[in-house]
C-alpha cells in the first residue's frame, strides 16, 4: 500500500489479488525498496522471487530475481528475507535458507 502524506486510505500498488504465485499476486511479501524513479522492487518470500512493479498503476508485476522454485542454483532462491541496490543499480538478495547474498545486475 502506498500512503501519501495526509490521505484517509492507501493505495494499493502491488498484489493485493490475494495469495498466489500469478504476476498479480504475492505470497508473504518481506520487504520492499523503491527506487530513485518510483519502481517498487518486493522481496516475495513465499515465492521465492524479487518482484517489481514500475509506476503507472499497473495491475501485475515482473519477475526480476528468482521464480524458479526453490533451491540452491543461481537462478533459484530459497526464502530471500532481504534486498537492496547499490549505486551501480546492482541487486543484493538475501538468500535465508542458501546462506547466501547474490548480486543481479538489473536493466
Amino acid at each position: 500500500m502506498k500512503w501519501v502524506e495526509g490521505a484517509k486510505e492507501g493505495i494499493v500498488v502491488a498484489g493485493g489479488q490475494g495469495a498466489g504465485s500469478a504476476l498479480t499476486q504475492l505470497y508473504y511479501p518481506y520487504r520492499i525498496f523503491v527506487d530513485a524513479v518510483g519502481a517498487l522492487y518486493v522481496a516475495d518470500y513465499g515465492n521465492d522471487r524479487v518482484m517489481r512493479w514500475t509506476q503507472g498503476g499497473k495491475k501485475q508485476g515482473t519477475v526480476i530475481v528468482g521464480g524458479n522454485g526453490s533451491g540452491a542454483r543461481a537462478n533459484q532462491l530459497c526464502f530471500l528475507v532481504g534486498l537492496s541496490f547499490d549505486r551501480h543499480g546492482n541487486l543484493y538478495v538475501a538468500d535465508r535458507w542458501n546462506y547466501r547474498v547474490q548480486r543481479f545486475s538489473i536493466e
